[in-house]
């Protein structure tokens, strides 16, 4: 029996094999795990679907391989199968990865597609057709004088128009391909001319970190608003309570005050929250709120979604986080935990700097970028007081949150750190 890599998700048709954790010749029992596969931002282990003993290993460490690929084959033949992948319980190994070698692909002329012939209605008569015809033709503002008309007395039947909109789809596909062969190629660079050099390959992560972000580059108008908010009731409130979280076994930090900010501010903006529908022509306004918290780890950016942030104390957010910031360095946070998100949080000031401009993580609207912050002379009621300011930077999809919005969001964010409820922090 031939065990196959099933579905790994909605959109991920492949990964590479992070470790074999089975050798040939060795029974294994039903549910025990074969491999670890590495998908999108995800580890997940694939276990085996039947007891069997394994006659052969089909995929070794690094490997990339597709879904319905052969993992292994059981020995006694029989049907194949597809294991249920479950996320991995375990640490992932590290594997040193090799540079895969690939096949030249000649290049392919598409088929040439002939342009839908336009009929002659110089008689000044409306091409025959039915009235549900006439119809759908209106709704998707289709001429039917363009349609060829196959009925008795050239009426034009639902097939035919059937036929029209698929032969136009054929042409915007070849369009689409020249211009695709039109790009400038990239410049090929022999970098070792000057000096040794090491070639590694993308790993999965690292692949899907780039995709999405020449994404959102290239799709979205994004324009990012800085500000430098007044987060010295934040720090006080942290100073003040935080032996009370530690006590609790959880660490009290500005992330998760800001957190609670955040919030309050999409409350009052709920276009911040929002997304576009597929069409591009209507807003999704969504009634909750679950927030992507960029986790910087070794293997890369990962954003691990805090659900419904609006219900949660913040003694559950404080140690939410941390399970979440832990998850994604082990590489144990599921693909589930990265879907979802409506608004994301970028917190930089444990590394340092101060303004930066965060690439929105589509399909949301906006991101927050957090850098790190540092007390600074306010002039404030009539002299200058030392306060504790954080640099912000708000990003945001200028098609559907204007300027105006974006500063008002600013504004409210603000005001919730200055006027933070001790109640929502006492335990």
């Amino acid at each position: 029996m031939d065990v196959k890599l099933p579905n790994l998700g909605e959109t991920v048709d492949s990964g590479v094999v992070v470790n074999v954790l089975v050798t040939e010749g060795q029974k294994v029992a039903k549910g025990d795990p074969l491999i670890e596969i590495e998908s999108e931002k995800a580890i997940a282990t694939v276990p085996s679907p039947a007891e069997g003993v394994v006659a052969k290993l089909h995929v070794r460490a690094g490997e990339k391989i597709a879904v319905g690929q052969r993992i292994l084959t059981f020995a006694g033949g029989g049907t194949e199968a597809q294991a249920e992948v479950r996320q991995t319980e375990g640490p992932p190994a590290r594997v040193a990865q090799v540079q895969e070698s690939r096949p030249s692909i000649p290049q392919q002329k598409p088929e040439p597609v002939q342009e839908p012939a336009e009929v002659d209605t110089s008689a000044g008569h409306p091409p025959a057709a039915s009235p549900s015809i006439r119809h759908i033709a209106r709704e998707l503002g289709i001429d039917l004088s363009r349609v060829r008309g196959t009925g008795r007395g050239g009426r034009i039947l639902m097939t035919d128009l059937r036929a029209y909109i698929q032969s136009l789809q054929k042409l915007a596909a070849s369009a689409g391909a020249v211009r695709e062969r039109e790009q400038p190629a990239a410049v090929q660079v022999d970098f070792s001319k000057w000096g040794p050099i090491t070639i590694k390959p993308l790993s999965p992560l690292r692949q899907t970190i780039s995709r999405r972000m020449s994404e959102s580059w290239r799709t979205v108008p994004r324009v990012t608003q800085f500000d430098e908010p007044d987060i010295t009731r934040l720090v006080e409130l942290r100073e003040r309570y935080k032996a009370a979280y530690e006590a609790k076994g959880v660490r009290l930090t500005l992330t998760g005050l800001l957190v609670r900010c955040v919030v309050l501010a999409l409350q009052k903006h709920p276009v911040v929250n929002a997304s576009l529908d597929s069409s591009g022509e209507n807003i999704v306004y969504k009634s909750y709120y679950h927030l992507g918290i960029a986790v910087d780890t070794e293997a890369g950016l990962i954003v691990p979604v805090m659900r419904d942030a609006d219900k949660k104390s913040l003694l559950d957010i404080s140690r939410e986080l941390e399970d979440l910031a832990r998850k994604a360095r082990e590489r144990k946070v599921s693909g589930e935990e990265l879907r979802g998100g409506t608004f994301t949080i970028s917190n930089q000031g444990g590394i340092g700097g101060t303004h930066f401009t965060p690439i929105i993580n589509l399909p949301e609207v906006a991101i927050l970028g957090v850098g790190r912050g540092a007390m600074k002379p306010v002039w404030r009621d009539g002299r200058v007081e030392p306060r504790h300011l954080v640099p912000v930077s708000l990003s945001y999809d200028h098609r559907i949150v204007d300027g105006g919005e974006a500063a008002r969001f600013i504004v409210d964010l603000a005001k919730a750190a200055a006027e933070f409820d001790e109640a929502f922090v006492r335990l």
